[in-house]
């Protein structure tokens, strides 16, 4: 029989008959009237089928009620038709962070879209990390989402050697091996902020930076000292120990101890100026009339804070975007730069 002769499907009775005992591709093929390897080569998205026999097949396989056995392609494909999502950070990170949280919900809804699955993977720690690395070996995920590095964590390039795709969420570290990345330009955002804030009328900003491990903590810091050159005094820097709302807190706190006339304040995350602003308003702090209040991020909190916090908008759902097309590329044997994706500034009414 011809793969490209147009189809001829047969009757609904064994369209009915091939549902009761659960379908074969044979089936499809015989209701199609194709050939098996026509078939097979629909199901793996091949482009050399006809059009005629693409839409017999889509009909068989509707009328049969036929799906893919996915174990069974895995077999043959050596895929497995999944992609981890791996945190290295506390379970409690995810669910209190909204930029984590949207991420993940963006790269799910997208790589679904592809017929991939979405797998969280935890790996604050040592033995994390051997889990996901034993995955990763044994050949259960296609490829590695790689979010919210540290500095010093082994695990890029353990993952790295194992030879499955890696994309990291923000900038690479600074050693290792190079694997691609994708990232806000958290640099060029924070400069923005902070001239921001001067042109507001700011005489003494400080900032609260992100911890000295991870790429936001580094890049928006230095953002904030580009405008500010040596003109940042003592005690106007205060690093928070994570990006939570806790931590904000201390560290609002502190700057309060420190530097306590000041009138303005960057913060590196909008989490973390949740807790900024609420040391303020326990100081007795008006913001904006005492002191201006700038976030990073534009997550959903940035809007219902009171007042509603000014920020730098990552495009979030752009750079779950990216991140799913590079891995796929990787995943396709192909190689895809590094991509760097502008940021903007959001004005509300803290600053």
């Amino acid at each position: 029989m011809s793969d490209d002769a147009p189809a001829h499907p047969k009757s609904r009775g064994a369209a009915r008959r091939a549902q009761r005992r659960g379908p074969t591709m044979e089936d499809v093929a015989e209701i199609a009237g194709v050939s098996r390897g026509t078939v097979s080569r629909v199901l793996n998205g091949a482009t050399h089928v006809s059009s005629a026999s693409l839409a017999a097949v889509r009909e068989a396989m509707r009328q049969t009620g036929y799906v893919v056995n996915e174990s069974a392609r895995s077999l043959v494909t050596r895929r497995s038709g999944a992609v981890a999502f791996v945190l290295s950070e506390p379970p409690d990170r995810l669910f209190e962070d909204p930029v984590l949280g949207g991420l993940m919900r963006t790269c799910t809804a997208l790589l679904g879209a592809q017929g991939r699955g979405l797998m969280l993977m935890l790996a604050g720690n040592p033995d994390e990390r051997e889990r996901v690395l034993h995955f990763a070996r044994g050949g259960h995920v296609d490829g590695v989402l790689l979010v919210s590095m540290h500095d010093g964590d082994p695990l890029a390039a353990a993952l790295h050697g194992t030879g499955v795709p890696v994309v990291i969420c923000g900038r690479a570290p600074a050693t290792g091996p190079l694997m691609p990345y994708v990232a806000a330009d958290d640099r060029g955002g924070a400069r923005l902020m902070t001239q921001y804030l001067l042109d507001r009328g700011a005489r003494r900003l400080a900032t609260v930076a992100g911890p000295a491990d991870t790429p936001g903590g580094v890049e928006r810091l230095a953002g904030f000292r580009d405008v500010l050159g040596g003109a940042v005094p003592d005690g106007a820097i205060v690093r928070a120990e994570a990006y939570g709302i806790e931590a904000g807190r201390a560290a609002m706190d502190q700057l309060l101890h420190g530097f306590p006339d000041l009138d303005a304040v960057f913060v590196a995350s909008d989490l973390l100026a949740v807790g900024a602003l609420q040391a303020l308003h326990a100081a007795g702090r008006r913001v904006p009339g005492d002191v201006l209040v700038g976030g990073f991020d534009d997550s959903a909190i940035a809007s219902a804070t009171m007042p509603p916090l000014t920020t730098i908008r990552q495009p979030l759902s752009q750079v779950a975007a990216e991140l799913v097309e590079v891995l796929l590329e990787l995943i396709a044997g192909r190689h895809p730069s590094s991509r760097v994706l502008p940021t903007s500034l959001v004005r509300r009414d803290s600053a």
